[in-house]
């Protein structure tokens, strides 16, 4: 199957909105969950100085914790809108996605907070299918692989985007004004959601529960073992039956979805090479950019002195390659074949995540940001070709299981992109530590704020900081590493330059 054949031959809905309105509309909807990913990695210095004191297990468990159930949830959720009606689905998604904002905003202790992530997620899982759906439908045939290319710039964007309003809000006001911001955003969406999309179309889909406890507890369980790592030590009973219990629940997940009559997800679809290989590179290159995510605002904060607010505009290179390029991704791959257009993407993204592995205190800014313009352009190639292939692997009926692989892989991508990086992170950064602070602090918050305690001065302020950028640094190459021999693996399922469309 060939891009083209995602420009299937429905005709579009005949809604209430011009096809034109719904291209913005369902991309804001998409940047405002994803942004959301990124927009809490900004805020960590202030939630390690907060009246929470998480420690930094505890920080990346608010991170994951979203983007975990976001991702897990995503195909069911699909499923849901699919059978009971796409536009519903959207507009109960952006309602809970503002309640659970604002239970996250008034949380009074770490518990609260991550249960607030979590019904966040779990609302960014029902936007995030609903939104791909509605816009196929809306849009006519010809210009569906355009409409699809743009939602996926969305998605991609949205990080940058989650960065710069982030930074405006923390600049000015605590970390619990991120949350404050968002709950009216998604009202405001709801409302011109309730105006402006059509009725969405509904397809028989059944919706299998146990297959998405046993996914979902599964891919918990993994992140547990990750995350919980370096604190507990690999080799502790707890991480290691993290480990063993993720092996198990997967396997049982696929052992049910094989019996299953209408699964969560069936493995057997998983031998569509395309299909394959396209959700596996789209996890792959959302791993490496939300790594990034992770350490950035917190490179940036530390090792440089850069407020919230330069901290959101710093990032701002990130977006020049992803719309340069994500515009041509689909004409290049028809011109010259998927294959090498993801190749070229993911290997260019990998480099880029090796030039910030160089990156210290002392490293100038245009520097810093060439690495990042080198990644965009990486992502802004590679992405739209991706989402395109997964979305023409199958059948126009089955877009909410298309769109939910695509955001699934994404998020849970993007989760493991944290969890890597940041157990890295604190593993690397606990054996950089000055002997006076070694088992005092595991974090460069942590550490930072020891230091102004003991008054240590700044010879002491300088090894803490090369201590977080040597761990940054560890991180990145391990990243970049993993991309760029992933990349060739991702490739060889896709298709090379397609004669028949010449």
């Amino acid at each position: 199957m060939t891009i083209d054949a995602v420009q299937g031959s429905a005709p579009p809905d005949s809604g209430r909105a011009p096809a034109r309105w719904m291209t913005p509309l369902m991309s804001a909807c998409v940047v405002l969950v994803v942004a959301m990913v990124a927009a809490i990695n900004l805020s960590i210095p202030k939630l390690s100085a907060s009246s929470l004191s998480p420690s930094s297990t505890e920080l990346l468990w608010i991170v994951d914790s979203y983007v975990l159930v976001f991702g897990c949830l995503l195909i069911p959720a699909g499923a849901l809108g699919d059978r009971y009606g796409r536009k519903g689905a959207l507009m109960a998604g952006l309602g809970v996605f503002a309640a659970g904002c604002l239970v996250s905003a008034a949380a009074p202790s770490v518990a609260v907070l991550l249960a607030g992530r979590l019904v966040t997620g779990a609302a960014a899982a029902l936007i995030m299918p609903a939104t791909l759906s509605l816009l196929l439908q809306a849009t006519e045939p010809a210009k569906r692989a355009t409409a699809i290319a743009t939602w996926t710039a969305a998605t991609g964007i949205a990080g940058a985007v989650g960065n710069l309003g982030g930074g405006a809000v923390l600049e000015w006001l605590p970390w619990q004004g991120l949350f404050l911001a968002g709950a009216p955003l998604a009202a405001l969406l709801a409302a011109l959601v309730a105006r402006l999309a059509p009725r969405g179309e509904r397809h028989p889909a059944d919706l299998d529960l146990l297959g998405a406890g046993l996914l979902t507890a599964a891919l918990f369980a993994l992140l547990f073992g990750i995350i919980e790592g370096p604190g507990r030590g690999w080799t502790s009973a707890q991480v290691l039956g993290g480990f063993a219990c993720a092996v198990v629940l997967l396997a049982a997940f696929v052992a049910h979805a094989l019996r299953a009559a209408h699964p969560l997800l069936d493995p057997r679809v998983f031998a569509i090479a395309r299909l394959r290989s396209g959700v596996l590179g789209l996890g792959l290159a959302f791993f490496g950019l939300f790594a990034l995510f992770f350490v950035n605002a917190q490179y940036l904060q530390y090792a440089k002195g850069y407020s919230p607010l330069l901290t959101g505009v710093a990032i701002a290179p990130l977006v020049v390659g992803m719309v340069i390029m994500s515009k041509r991704s689909i004409g290049l791959a028809r011109r010259f074949g998927t294959r090498p257009v993801v190749a070229v993407g993911l290997l260019t993204l990998g480099v880029g995540l090796g030039l910030l592995s160089f990156a210290d205190a002392s490293t100038p800014y245009w520097l810093y940001a060439l690495a990042l313009v080198v990644m965009s352009l990486g992502m802004g190639l590679c992405t739209p070709a991706l989402s395109v292939g997964v979305m023409a692997s199958l059948p126009s009926a089955r877009a909410g299981l298309g769109s939910g692989l695509n955001g699934a892989a994404r998020e849970i991508g993007s989760a493991l992109g944290v969890a890597v990086l940041g157990t890295i992170l604190t593993d690397q950064f606990a054996d950089g530590l000055p002997k006076a602070l070694a088992g005092h602090a595991h974090s460069a918050g942590e550490a930072l704020s020891a230091v102004d305690a003991m008054g240590g001065g700044a010879a002491v302020h300088a090894q803490v900081i090369g201590a977080f950028t040597d761990a940054m640094s560890a991180g990145y190459r391990v990243v970049a590493v993993v991309v760029c021999v992933a990349a060739l693996l991702v490739s060889l399922g896709l298709p090379g330059r397609d004669r028949s469309s010449e």
